[in-house]
């Protein structure tokens, strides 16, 4: 099914730059509210009293996992269509575990063969081997790195896209899935907040509080790639809306664990910040930001998930080294230079060559059946 007013645009041919450059952004934002507001542990003080000018911006890097998770629900969905359960299920573990089991080597190595203490998280070896799952939180088990929490909201995602796929993608039937789960993560949000539903099962499975994002993203795809239908801006809208109340609840988690003074954020930023985040993915849908694909972008959008699960142990590794030795801004840039360029190695020397050594085999194509071009970006 497709909409008469599909924008020509809304080509399916070449990479998502834009969304590679996004997401780049997104990482970075992780790594300065890490770097800057939340690592006290790790420089032995706290970043918002080292940085006080920048503190207040960098608490909003926050955010930028639901950027993420807005980008993830646009990509998968693309990547889905088409697309067989085998081929999408393929597809996911060969993008996600390769630097992931990369990550969890290096938290480990860094906790069992040095003195550092800071971010550790006291895991056995059998608890270290649960993680390689990615399914630890199933079992009650500690995260080996505080990143990987996004992950487990990822898989879920992807389980819920597994029935879609099972199902089979089109337009109405996509509309119907996010309809019905945007609908039933409202339900369960409002009546939680009123204090009638408490079922931590359900809110498994629903993700009341990150499924606006994913919902989004699924809806901005639809806008790409069918055009501009009143149904997909409705969820959008909604979906903004949830997601404001989400991300101050989550923002305000923060400031309650560690007080204003060293989450200095507030509501008003973090409205600003997620209407920023819709009003940039949806330009991205419409066409209107649209980045021509280049080396540089591919690179940093290869970077992201590297840097996004190793700037921790970059972080641990270099900061309480260098503290002392070099002023808190020369430590910080240079422990983030540092992240950056181990990703992009870990990227081009590992990464890669781990994920063309375990995707499949494509067919040689013949003159007769000349190979289509889709759209692609890497998604965490």
């Amino acid at each position: 099914m497709h909409s008469p007013n599909r924008p020509k645009h809304a080509r399916e041919d070449g990479r998502l730059a834009e969304l590679d450059l996004l997401r780049f952004i997104a990482a970075l934002a992780v790594v300065a509210f890490h770097y800057l507001v939340a690592y006290a542990s790790v420089w032995g003080d706290r970043p918002a009293e080292l940085f006080p000018v920048l503190a207040p911006i960098a608490g909003l890097g926050i955010l930028g996992v639901e950027l993420f998770f807005i980008i993830s629900g646009f990509v998968i969905l693309m990547t889905v269509w088409g697309r067989g359960l085998g081929g999408f299920a393929r597809s996911r573990l060969v993008r996600l575990y390769p630097a992931y089991w990369l990550s969890l080597g290096a938290v480990a190595a860094l906790y069992g063969l040095t003195g550092a203490k800071a971010l550790d998280p006291k895991l056995s070896p059998g608890e270290y081997l649960l993680n390689a799952t990615m399914f630890q939180r199933l079992f009650k088990i500690t995260d080996a790195s505080g990143v990987y929490w996004s992950l487990w909201a990822e898989l879920r995602f992807y389980l819920l896209m597994a029935i879609l796929v099972i199902i089979g993608v089109t337009y109405g039937r996509v509309l119907a899935f996010a309809g019905i789960w945007l609908a039933a993560a409202l339900a369960v949000k409002l009546l939680g907040h009123a204090g009638i539903l408490d079922n931590p099962v359900l809110d498994e499975i629903v993700m009341p509080d990150y499924a606006p994002y994913f919902v989004a993203g699924m809806s901005l795809y639809l806008v790409r790639k069918h055009g501009s239908t009143w149904l997909p801006w409705l969820y959008v809208a909604v979906a903004y809306g949830m997601s404001i109340d989400s991300a101050l609840a989550r923002v305000h988690r923060r400031i309650d664990a560690a007080g204003f003074k060293n989450m200095p954020v507030t509501d008003t930023s973090v409205i600003i910040t997620v209407t920023v985040i819709f009003a940039v993915m949806a330009l991205a849908a419409l066409g209107i930001l649209r980045l021509k694909p280049s080396k540089t972008l591919t690179a940093l959008g290869g970077t992201t998930y590297p840097l996004y699960l190793f700037h921790g142990v970059v972080a641990v590794a270099l900061i309480p080294a260098l503290t002392g030795d070099l002023p808190p801004w020369a430590v910080a840039v240079t422990t983030t230079l540092t992240a950056i360029l181990l990703s992009y190695l870990v990227y081009s020397f590992a990464e890669r060559p781990i994920q063309r050594l375990l995707k499949p085999r494509r067919p040689t194509q013949t003159p007769s059946a000349p190979a289509v071009q889709v759209e692609k970006a890497s998604v965490p």
